[in-house]
């Protein structure tokens, strides 16, 4: 690796953007490190990536405990064999080649929300596309789920995504089969944003069937990972990856998780980052709704849209819709005419005088009221009696009243 990362061991710089030592220092141990690994965050803490890297290539001796951690003589070596023969300026290139860059802590476009993670924080990631990466991520929310999810999963999460978007959030999944790539499909489907954490570097596709879809990401959106370019996923990898997701986000929706998925631990992560945690109820006979239903008998809000979603992590006064049934004509009348129609039985007519007892109130009113209901179509006069019209405009069922 560079000359200028090896041996450079002065005091760490304060805050500020990343320095070209540190970055290439921090660019090595994405390669040394594995995603989450809170032994190499504390010693970042402790003592700064240019005087780690050296340590972990041998130029100097490590301390026998980091962070109240006793650190085995395994693992060192563990570490020091990746450290060997490392390349970073190689990588920087890599990922610049695809139109990427390697954003670190200390730089603008770092997402100081990430520093919730502590030492599990990422060492850097590595982005690819146009728009900024903490730009983006301050109005941002997860939407996550089963990978093998049902058409109703893929529908809700596609109407999510694209909702969500509409109004004014990035989405941000995995990229995964399921309910992530639902998510970015519905996004993109209304030229909204997307950015997709993933479990191997930028430069790949993964999985594969999902090439297209990836492309178009990085193309309209954001593509971030921890690994370096040609990094491969790993099960481990995954797992690490929802940490990010959940903590670059405002909050998180699941969408179909059976009781051992994944996305529970993003949502569960991101609750305990004081995230909002969200859930879409689905079928109380589907397995893979049981892990979201789980969810919602504790710490998950239930959801049923973007809008309810914008209403618990947007801005003060960005409300939901209020929810009611169908209004029907019955239900625009005045208190007063409710009671005379609702005093007509369904099959009898009534005279004024009995109406008007039915109904609580003085002849005189009663009859004006009957009068304005049959200009409206309600009711019909036959003489000196009252009965309701054959079709009497949105009824919503049987009216009250004795024969």
């Amino acid at each position: 690796m560079s000359a200028d990362c090896a041996t450079h061991a002065g005091p760490r710089p304060g805050p500020g953007p990343c320095t070209d030592r540190e970055r290439l220092a921090r660019a090595a141990l994405s390669r040394v490190a594995e995603p989450g690994d809170e032994v190499i965050g504390a010693w970042l803490r402790d003592i700064g990536p240019v005087p780690l890297i050296r340590l972990l290539t041998g130029a100097a001796e490590p301390p026998p405990v980091v962070a109240g951690k006793a650190v085995s003589a395994e693992r060192m070596a563990g570490y020091r064999i990746r450290a060997a023969g490392l390349d970073p300026a190689a990588d920087l290139a890599a990922v610049e080649a695809v139109g990427g860059r390697f954003v670190c802590p200390g730089d603008t476009e770092w997402p100081r929300q990430l520093d919730d993670l502590r030492d599990a924080r990422p060492i850097g990631l590595w982005v690819r596309g146009r728009p900024s990466l903490r730009k983006w991520a301050l109005r941002s929310v997860a939407v996550v789920g089963a990978r093998a999810c049902t058409d109703y999963g893929a529908h809700v999460a596609a109407a999510f995504g694209a909702g969500l978007a509409e109004a004014g959030w990035v989405v941000v999944s995995g990229a995964a089969y399921g309910v992530d790539g639902a998510a970015h499909r519905g996004a993109l489907a209304v030229d909204g944003a997307t950015l997709g954490v993933l479990a191997c570097g930028v430069d790949a596709a993964y999985p594969r069937g999902h090439t297209e879809l990836i492309a178009r990401i990085a193309e309209r959106g954001l593509l971030v990972a921890e690994l370096p370019p040609g990094g491969h996923p790993t099960r481990s990898r995954f797992v690490m990856r929802n940490r990010v997701i959940a903590a670059l986000t405002r909050g998180t929706v699941v969408v179909e998780a059976e009781y051992r998925s994944g996305s529970l631990g993003t949502a569960r992560r991101a609750q305990k980052l004081g995230r909002v945690v969200m859930g879409v109820p689905g079928p109380v006979t589907s397995g893979l709704s049981a892990g979201v239903h789980e969810l919602l008998r504790g710490e998950a809000a239930l959801v049923t849209d973007a809008a309810e979603v914008n209403e618990l992590i947007g801005r003060i006064g960005e409300l939901a819709p209020e929810r009611h049934g169908p209004v029907i004509a019955r239900d625009l009348l005045d208190p007063v005419s409710a009671k005379v129609l609702d005093a007509l039985p369904a099959s009898a007519s009534r005279n004024t005088r009995r109406l008007a007892r039915d109904a609580g109130t003085g002849h005189d009113e009663a009859l004006a009221k009957l009068y304005e209901l049959q200009s409206l179509g309600f009711v019909e006069r036959h003489g000196e009696r009252w009965q309701l019209t054959r079709n009497s405009p949105g009824s919503g069922g049987e009216p009250r009243g004795g024969p």
